[in-house]
């Protein structure tokens, strides 16, 4: 009588399959292509340049105010396109019941001085605690190198 033995182990695959990874990956990838452009808030300015800014986390938030003054001078409270006239009201709507009254401003290195002076008192005049002005950083330009000597 023969006995007969089973070797299981032989026919164990040690590879490790990629596919649903690589799919799990592409499908991510997708959704934060799709989903990053929706999280910006605000309408995009060129800001001005200043050596050195003071940071201001909280213009990040999902729920500050933010209102840009483009390089037309055309005014946008979030993504909304207003009206200086009608900016005064709109923030107070916005502020009724909220703790923190910041609104931060941005404008356009290019804005006429005159249309961010008219949306900052527009702004103060809704009753504002603070306002903050967003600027950007100045990138360090490298110095010349020094003269030569003459020896």
């Amino acid at each position: 009588m023969a006995i007969s033995v089973r070797n299981e182990g032989a026919k164990v695959n040690s590879n490790i399959n990629v596919t649903p990874m690589v799919d799990v990956m592409l499908v991510l990838l997708i959704i934060f292509m799709v989903i990053t452009p929706m999280l910006q808030h605000g309408k995009e300015v060129d800001l001005a340049k200043v050596n050195s800014p003071e940071q201001m986390p909280d213009a990040d938030k999902e729920d500050a105010l933010l209102v840009a003054v483009t390089r037309d001078g055309s005014v946008y409270f979030g993504t909304d396109r207003s009206s200086v006239d009608d900016l005064t009201n709109k923030v107070k709507d916005r502020l009724v019941g909220r703790i923190d009254k910041r609104v931060y401003v941005k404008a356009d290195a290019r804005a006429k001085f005159g249309a961010v002076v008219s949306v900052v008192d527009a702004v103060r005049a809704a009753g504002v605690d603070d306002l903050g002005l967003l600027t950007g950083e100045k990138k360090p330009q490298a110095s010349p190198p020094p003269p030569p000597s003459g020896q």
